[in-house]
């Protein structure tokens, strides 16, 4: 219960992303479907992305930010994206497949490529059926006039979390002298006022 521990936590420790210091990021949506109400949420292990790549509302941050670049003691190393998908929502396997796809729609918009040798990998569950070993159950479907909703909110949950993850997160020096700067929260501030994203 409470809020979700976010930034350089847990697996998140050692994740950078777009040349920022990054880590844990979460987010989630409530989507009415029909008569229903649903929540689908995203946490994400963002671990991915060069400078230059990183959007915010379709602000090229990153190249307005060419400063704070990491210090390495060692070589660059290729990275991976993790990203877990949970709703309550009565989805079967194929539906989750179908939210799972949509995961790259929301890490697109942060300006990611999934660059060869990237290792991103996704999964999707759902709570809205309770199965119990051993006895046949009767297990329910959303029916897909709605799951378009449910794909939006992937979309937007994960975009959500991986700004977070980025916000979120503090400077970090790690073994070898490697260091990631976080991401100006200042500076950001600054640009997206430049752009007439905020006042």
């Amino acid at each position: 219960s409470g809020p979700v521990a976010e930034g350089c936590v847990g697996g998140g420790t050692a994740m950078r992303a777009f040349d920022f210091k990054a880590g844990i990021g979460t987010a989630s949506r409530i989507v009415p479907c029909a008569d229903a109400r649903y929540t689908a949420g995203v946490i994400v292990q963002s671990n991915f992305g060069r400078r230059d790549q990183l959007r915010i509302d379709g602000v090229p941050v990153g190249r307005e930010i060419l400063d704070r670049m990491p210090e390495r003691g060692g070589p660059r190393k290729d990275k991976s994206m993790l990203v877990v998908v949970a709703t309550d929502a009565p989805l079967i396997p194929v539906q989750l497949q179908r939210l799972c796809k949509r995961v790259s729609m929301g890490l697109s918009r942060t300006g990611a490529i999934s660059s060869h040798g990237s290792g991103d990998l996704f999964i999707a569950f759902s709570t809205g059926n309770r199965v119990v070993l051993d006895q046949s159950v009767d297990a329910y479907a959303l029916n897909n006039r709605w799951i378009s909703h449910l794909h939006q909110a992937v979309i937007e949950a994960t975009e959500e979390a991986i700004l977070n993850s980025l916000t979120m997160a503090h400077s970090m020096t790690g073994r070898d002298g490697n260091t990631y700067h976080a991401l100006p929260l200042d500076r950001l501030v600054q640009i997206m006022q430049a752009h007439g994203r905020i006042e």
